[in-house]
């Protein structure tokens, strides 16, 4: 049942891929699901078959397991009443990670790296995994305390793209608000092109009221059946749609996006609004595949 699906958390040892279980171990005990944490490594290959006889094991399998294991006991602290389970896996970990997003209700990672830059910036495996995940992807970012229960802010920002009619993410931040008890703040970008603009007095103005008025027509058309218990709040803004989302993701819990993913010569791509909020959003972001 797609309900019972666990909670699937990468881990590497990092500090961001430790807040990632902790954030994870309070969204299972929220939804009542199991947490499945996975080290994945191609320590098999590079190792090599002779380190075998130290303590009957490579000695980076060694590794692995000790830092699953702690993983494993921090969320087991912190969340005592949710099913906790592990896996070492010989793979690289954009394989591993987007093949248990196949049997998952949800695939948490951290940001990775050392300093202020580096943690502003995303690591590429949860940017590859982002891109191609079959279920919906949370990142933590953010300094916050991580906890999914109660919500800090109590606030949950939905990112309402071009074509939002049965989307995936407006489902999946009603549905999240529900669980949380918070509001929801669905919110449209527009931008009004240059070329459109006049100088002429009497019509000044109009090209940005036509292009605020379709903006408000699309969030309507996304929102339309909104629960009605559901605390939900509209809002359209003029600018690039990822800095009006970044700008709103401060004071968020949750700042949910779909991901229309591309098929090109190189691959499924993320959009550029979507890559741009796993860069630089201020809480985590949830990216919800989306079917064209």
């Amino acid at each position: 049942m797609a309900m019972d699906l666990p909670i699937v958390v990468g881990v590497d040892g990092s500090e961001p891929g430790l807040r990632a279980v902790d954030w994870a171990a309070d969204e299972a005990a929220l939804r009542g699901v199991p947490l499945r944490l996975v080290y994945a490594s191609l320590w098999e290959r590079y190792e090599g078959a002779h380190l075998a006889e130290e303590l009957g094991k490579p000695s980076e399998r060694v590794r692995a397991e000790d830092i699953v294991e702690s993983a494993a006991r921090r969320a087991r602290l912190r969340r005592p009443e949710v099913k906790t389970t592990t896996d070492v896996v010989p793979e690289e970990p954009e394989y591993a990670l987007l093949r248990e997003s196949r049997n998952a209700s949800l695939l948490v990672t951290g940001t990775r790296g050392r300093g202020a830059l580096t943690e502003a910036l995303l690591g590429s495996v949860s940017l590859t995994v982002a891109a191609h995940a079959h279920c919906p992807m949370i990142v933590i970012r953010g300094n916050h305390d991580n906890h999914a229960l109660p919500a800090t802010h109590g606030r949950i920002v939905l990112g309402v793209g071009e074509k939002p009619t049965s989307s995936a993410a407006v489902r999946f931040a009603f549905e999240e608000a529900r669980r949380r008890g918070a509001r929801v703040e669905a919110v449209r970008a527009w931008r009004c092109p240059a070329h459109e603009t006049t100088d002429h007095p009497l019509l000044a103005g109009e090209p940005a009221r036509l292009h605020e008025q379709r903006a408000a027509e699309a969030l309507e058309a996304a929102l339309h059946d909104a629960p009605a218990d559901v605390r939900l709040h509209r809002r359209t803004v003029e600018g690039h749609a990822r800095n009006v989302l970044v700008d709103a993701s401060r004071g968020a819990d949750l700042l949910v996006v779909g991901a229309k993913r591309r098929q090109r010569s190189f691959g499924l791509q993320l959009g550029r609004v979507t890559h741009g909020v796993l860069h630089h959003s201020t809480c985590p972001v949830v990216v919800v595949p989306e079917q064209e």
